[in-house]
């Protein structure tokens, strides 16, 4: 079987020993019966995760907490002293407890897993002499992949052909500055550092510049990335801020809970009651009122809601970004692609020479013709418009196959443009010899060229790309066949052209041909049409109407730039747009001042992008900025929401991103910011639930302990309450679907805390409702003075369904029950619903009777108890009334301004 090659031997042998160690063909790739065998013997170029620890020991490890052992000590203790129907209860609840724990843990690691999948590496690869679009886990030793600016090395790669290659190792070697590479052989010795192998592109780095082809000597852990994985899999994910601040909460929840747990056992026992008992009640009334649930099911709630987030075409990569996205006010959107189609159509030429030709047809394909004052153009039938669509085919790395294109939507248009004309071999009858790749920075790609039947000559330049910048390198112009001087009258006719261009919302390219670059002949230009999204305007009109101010950024000139704007809603009366390079005159200062006003930036590059995120940082904008290309990938760095495109963006832009747009669509932001909201009120939702229930039941037992009662709640009763306060019940109060209208209204202030005043008056009115109904119900039960299962049992039965209309009543801070509908949330019916029955099977089945020393109730006896304990849902249903009625008027703010954070 072929052999994996370990990068430093491959470094010093030459590509056709490594190809042919190898057994590889490195133009026409292998079979895809070859793929198969081999994949057979070296596996998946994947990383084999260190195996899991069983679930087995994960369950043992639940009963680790601290108090779990010390009810386990109680069970003890209960057998020593005979008292073997406690020992057999608290057992039990101990065993119900910490399933429900493990339970809730299990699910929150599995979420996280998830989490881990959804952005899964690709890789161009040829296979039997045709280039694919491949998931990087296909790849085996011996297969040919290619690599373009912005793309993550799929595997280790032995070069044979490289342009202008540069490649960041950072991640493997941790070295900043990009390392150059080379296709030719090393000598030993020279090569014994990583860093050194010049000729070699390591997997898991990043292709800043240029492009280059390799054959794939070592895959997955047989790669040189395979220690690092290791290494990496060793650091655990930080917490996010919401995790830490819900961490302090509990914890200091616990330390006021213990307090006053140590004071109830020591009353009652000065009071003369059992020791045992109290220590029993105490540790039960420890884990039912200390929240250790919480972290966890933040933790589930957020991961959950990144899962819906996915099925809104939205991958949220760290779950930080949740809490952000609710206090997100301005959004800087790329133009291309995002609030565009990036469809891109030629749809009019304009010839050096004056003439004026219109284009149909749609699509990445040949459909559609040329025409010239009605006639239609073949050929070379009319020199000066084949000038361009020669220069456009030439200069181009993109493939249109089966009408799919691979590459650049722009190049796609320009190879489609060559097919209406039969001119989509062009290209085959040059050699290129020089490539100046395009970038964002210069904005202009250049080849040279040689005819295959002129090769003794030195060639022709070709380049495209905007026109201010290849006018530059131009000297002459061509008319009919000749080539004129360029002049001053020319370049303004050109210019008039581009301005009638721009503002029918037409993208526009110019082209150029010569001997030298700076001694060009100016061909013309042509315009691509890229129309809006659908939905987008509407998208855009939501979010500004809530508070949301849309910056638009594009490299276009200003005519196209502003008819896209005015079309989507986003160029109105009292708005600004500054050009990329008054970006750069404008100090941040000055920026500052004006920043909030703009709504359009144009001719603008990614260094301006980040100069733009900073200063609406200045001035208190929590930002979301959109990209695509390598060099975009600081400022969305900087950003408090990168967004990188998942169809056109690198995988460098990947990689700096927080989120991914899987279809790079602006309307996911607008979801995923609204996900975002909906989340971050789930998780206030569940807090107020536990909370009022913690207090509650801390309450409870303090006041009978104080007033000299018998303990109304028995250990096991209160153990139950713990189970459906971090269970069911809770939990599905995480997955509350989004209010429609949350959308609207204004983004959260980012120093917020998640325990608001508003909350705290809800948690304790409900606590206070519920204990003194509880204590009714027993103080009315227990009119002899004697305790009985039926006092309990009643009382018992009161909490938990004072616990259920709470949890319905903590649906929405907000909303009204009626409005939300019972039944929107299933899974919270199927909880509540789950809850009831079991606490039914407690109350009226025999063996759980003896268990938690309760007795059958009678059917008035539940209507009694549901009709009082409805009463916490209608006074916190008053509550919500009384904010809507009687709170401030929450307007949202104006979009050009920005609340400070």
């Amino acid at each position: 079987m072929v052999p994996v090659l370990i990068s430093r031997k491959a470094s010093e042998l030459p590509i056709n020993e490594v190809a042919c160690i190898l057994q590889a063909d490195l133009q026409q790739g292998l079979t895809q019966e070859e793929v198969s065998r081999r994949r057979a013997y070296h596996g998946w170029n994947e990383f084999d995760i260190s195996e899991e620890e069983p679930l087995w020991k994960k369950y043992i490890s639940q009963f680790r907490d601290p108090l779990i052992l010390l009810l386990l000590a109680s069970a003890v203790i209960s057998i020593l002293m005979h008292q073997f129907d406690d020992a057999i209860s608290i057992t039990v609840a101990i065993i119900i407890v910490v399933t429900v724990a493990f339970v809730q843990e299990y699910r929150s690691e599995k979420s996280l897993e998830e989490l881990g999948k959804l952005v899964p590496p690709e890789c161009h690869c040829v296979r039997e002499g045709h280039l694919e679009h491949l998931l990087a886990r296909d790849l085996v030793p011996g297969d040919t992949v290619c690599l373009s600016v912005g793309e993550r090395v799929p595997a280790d790669l032995r070069l044979f052909e490289s342009t202008d290659l540069s490649v960041d190792e950072s991640s493997l070697t941790g070295e900043t500055a990009p390392c150059s590479k080379s296709t030719s052989p090393q000598r030993g010795g020279s090569n014994g550092d990583i860093a050194s192998r010049s000729n070699i592109a390591f997997m898991g780095t990043l292709v800043r510049c240029g492009k280059a082809k390799g054959v794939v000597i070592g895959t997955g852990e047989n790669s040189e990335f395979g220690e690092v994985f290791k290494m990496m899999q060793a650091e655990e994910t930080p917490k996010t801020p919401l995790q830490k601040s819900m961490d302090l909460l509990g914890k200091q929840l616990s330390l006021y809970s213990l307090c006053i747990i140590g004071v109830i056992m020591l009353v009652g026992w000065l009071q003369g009651k059992r020791i045992l008992d109290m220590f029993t009640i105490g540790v039960s009334l420890a884990v039912a009122a200390i929240p250790e649930g919480l972290p966890i099911v933040v933790t589930v709630t957020l991961a959950l809601g990144v899962m819906r987030m996915v099925k809104k075409r939205a991958i949220v990569k760290k779950l930080p970004i949740v809490e952000t996205l609710s206090c997100c006010n301005v959004i800087c959107s790329d133009k291309t692609g995002t609030l565009t189609k990036n469809e891109m159509t030629v749809t009019q030429m304009f010839t050096s020479d004056g003439l004026h030709a219109e284009v149909t047809g749609v699509g990445y394909n040949g459909a559609g013709e040329v025409l010239l004052e009605g006639d239609v153009i073949h050929g070379f039938s009319c020199p000066s418009v084949s000038k361009i669509v020669e220069a456009g085919r030439v200069c181009n790395d993109s493939v249109i196959r089966n009408d799919a294109l691979l590459g650049r939507p722009t190049e796609g248009a320009l190879i489609a443009l060559a097919m209406k004309m039969g001119l989509e071999n062009l290209h085959q009858e040059y050699v290129r010899v020089e490539e100046h790749p395009f970038s964002s920075e210069q904005k202009w790609m250049a080849v040279r060229c040689v005819h295959r039947s002129q090769q003794d000559k030195e060639g022709v330049y070709f380049l495209k790309g905007a026109y201010e910048q290849v006018v530059r390198l131009c000297n002459s112009y061509s008319s009919r066949g000749a080539v004129l001087p360029l002049t001053p009258q020319q370049r303004e006719l050109y210019q008039q052209q581009i301005c009638y261009m721009g503002s029918s919302g037409l993208r526009v390219l110019a082209f150029a041909s010569g001997p030298a670059l700076g001694g060009l002949t100016f061909l013309g230009l042509v315009g691509i049409i890229d129309p809006p999204r659908s939905g987008v305007r509407e998208a855009v009109g939501t979010l500004i109407s809530s508070g949301v101010s849309i910056k638009m950024i594009t490299g276009d000139s200003q005519e196209t730039a502003m008819s896209i704007a005015s079309r989507l809603g986003l160029y109105s009366k009292g708005c600004q747009c500054l050009s990329g390079d008054e970006v750069d005159q404008l100090d941040l200062q000055q920026l500052n001042q004006r920043v909030s006003r703009v709504a359009v930036f144009y001719r603008a590059s990614p260094r301006h992008k980040l100069k733009i995120v900073k200063s609406l940082q200045s001035v208190g904008a929590v930002v979301a900025m959109t990209g695509d290309g390598v060099n975009d990938a600081v400022a969305l760095k900087a950003a408090d929401i990168g967004v990188a495109m998942g169809q056109t963006g690198t995988d460098v832009c990947k990689e700096a991103a927080d989120m991914i747009l899987v279809d790079d669509d602006f309307q996911t932001i607008m979801s995923a910011i609204e996900e975002g909201k909906g989340i971050y009120n789930n998780i206030k939702n569940f807090v107020r639930f536990q909370l009022s229930t913690s207090i509650a039941a801390l309450t409870l037992i303090s006041l009978a302990t104080l007033m000299n009662f018998p303990n109304p709640l028995n250990a096991m009763q209160i153990l139950w309450i713990n189970i459906i306060m971090d269970g069911p019940p809770a939990q599905s109060l995480g997955v509350e679907p989004v209010d429609q209208d949350v959308i609207r209204k204004p983004p959260r202030d980012l120093r917020d805390s998640i325990i608001t005043r508003s909350l705290i008056v809800k948690v304790l009115v409900s606590a206070v409702i519920i204990v003194c109904g509880t204590l009714f119900v027993f103080w009315r039960e227990l009119q002899d003075n004697e305790i009985t299962p039926r006092d309990t049992t009643m009382t018992f039965t009161c909490f938990v369904f004072f616990d259920m209309f709470n949890a319905l009543s903590s649906r929405s801070q907000t909303r009204l029950v009626h409005e939300l509908g019972l039944c929107s949330n299933r899974t919270f019916c199927w909880a509540v619903g789950a809850s009831i029955m079991g606490q039914l099977l407690v109350v009226y089945f025999p063996p759980l009777q003896s268990v938690f020393q309760t007795e059958s109730l009678s059917v008035l006896d539940l209507l009694f108890l549901v009709t009082l304990t409805s009463s916490v849902c209608v006074v916190s249903e008053a509550i919500k009334l009384v904010e809507r009625w009687g709170g401030p008027d929450r307007r949202c703010p104006p979009a050009d301004g920005f609340h400070q954070v």
